[in-house]
């Protein structure tokens, strides 16, 4: 018998769908050569990864990083036995994609911070590195997007894969909710998101007044 379970709370959620649009807005206005809008969709990654972040620590039972990143050992063993009842959180394979993803788009953001197109558009932390370190940043960014391409194929072709064996991944993000038949398993607790809302507000507020604020009379 099957039971339904929320597994992932607003907070992951919303991380998920909001990282997919932001990189996809990124792309698109480093395409058109929209670079003041380019760094307004990476300061608003920035605030969305340092959440998922913090999150991972003090959110609910399911979104903690202690919850999904399992050993090496537990990830060979569990390629090795591909158990029939799916996880109710990350499997051991699919948490370390998550921290590769979170790892490449920090590393993204963060050499965008001091790079320059060498026209019009520099980085807010341009001036504190030198010319050819931030040369060097330039080339790692544009170098960095090409690995988070690679990244993101492979997490899109495993939750085809998952999708197509029966477990409705794409269903459980917008939702939250999984089906499972583990009777042994207890309902997360109940993590308000005044917490979150909490988090959100001393991450945004910094980022958003030094770095937004000052973006957006450009526009």
């Amino acid at each position: 018998m099957t039971q339904k379970m929320m597994v992932w709370d607003v907070p992951v959620r919303l991380f998920h769908w909001l990282t997919l649009l932001l990189v996809a807005l990124l792309w698109w206005s480093a395409e058109q050569g929209e670079m003041q809008w380019h760094q307004l969709f990476a300061y608003l990654l920035m605030i969305n990864l340092l959440l998922r972040i913090v999150w991972g620590f003090i959110g609910s039972q399911y979104a903690r990083f202690s919850d999904f990143l399992r050993s090496p050992f537990q990830v060979i063993s569990y390629v090795r036995k591909q158990p029939d009842e799916p996880s109710l959180g990350h499997n051991p394979l699919g948490g370390y994609m998550v921290l590769a993803l979170i790892l490449v788009l920090l590393l993204q953001v963060s050499s965008g911070m001091f790079a320059t197109d060498d026209i019009v558009t520099e980085g807010p932390f341009y001036s504190w590195v030198s010319d050819a370190l931030s040369r060097w940043l330039t080339w790692f960014h544009k170098s960095n997007f090409n690995l988070l391409l690679v990244l993101v194929v492979i997490h899109v072709s495993a939750v085809v894969f998952y999708e197509i064996r029966g477990q409705r991944l794409i269903a459980a993000m917008v939702t939250g909710n999984k089906q499972t038949t583990l009777v042994s398993v207890s309902q997360q607790g109940n993590v308000t998101l005044k917490r979150w809302l909490w988090v959100m507000l001393l991450i945004s507020a910094p980022i958003g007044y030094w770095l937004i604020w000052p973006l957006l009379g450009t526009l």
